[in-house]
């Protein structure tokens, strides 16, 4: 996929639920950051956040015109629910995953990655910062 864009997604809440933010960053097929996005979320899970961070990821690449994507994220459980490995045994994540599947499947080609906290620390920081805002911390 050397024409991909690539996109990290990280969700946070302080508390499991609790003030909740999304962190997004897109890069272009060459490695360039197109865009960033900090979000409060309001109250929501972890899970919720790291979802709803994955979907405002996706419509942004779909804004800025890409076609291919690969998705870097550090929640194993949201890419292996995605990945076919983990059913969505909680109610409330079933509609998150049904759309992000949805939205998935709108690109010629996309992949959801598992990656380690290290390698996806702006996305991290956006978070962070997004429930920051939320909370009057900024």
């Amino acid at each position: 996929m050397s024409s991909a864009w690539k996109l990290f997604t990280d969700g946070a809440a302080r508390g499991n639920p609790g003030p909740a933010g999304a962190g997004v960053m897109l890069r272009d097929p060459a490695g360039a950051e197109v865009a960033t996005l900090a979000e409060f979320l309001g109250t929501l899970t972890n899970n919720e956040a790291e979802y709803r961070a994955l979907l405002l990821g996706l419509e942004l690449a779909r804004k800025h015109g890409a076609r291919e994507l690969v998705v870097h994220m550090d929640s194993e459980l949201i890419v292996r629910q995605l990945g076919g490995r983990y059913k969505v045994k909680a109610a409330h994540l079933k509609p998150f995953f049904d759309r992000a599947r949805k939205e998935l499947s709108a690109f010629e080609s996309a992949a959801v990655l598992h990656v380690r906290r290290e390698q996806n620390r702006d996305a991290d920081l956006l978070a962070n910062r997004g429930v920051d805002e939320g909370l009057g911390k900024v």
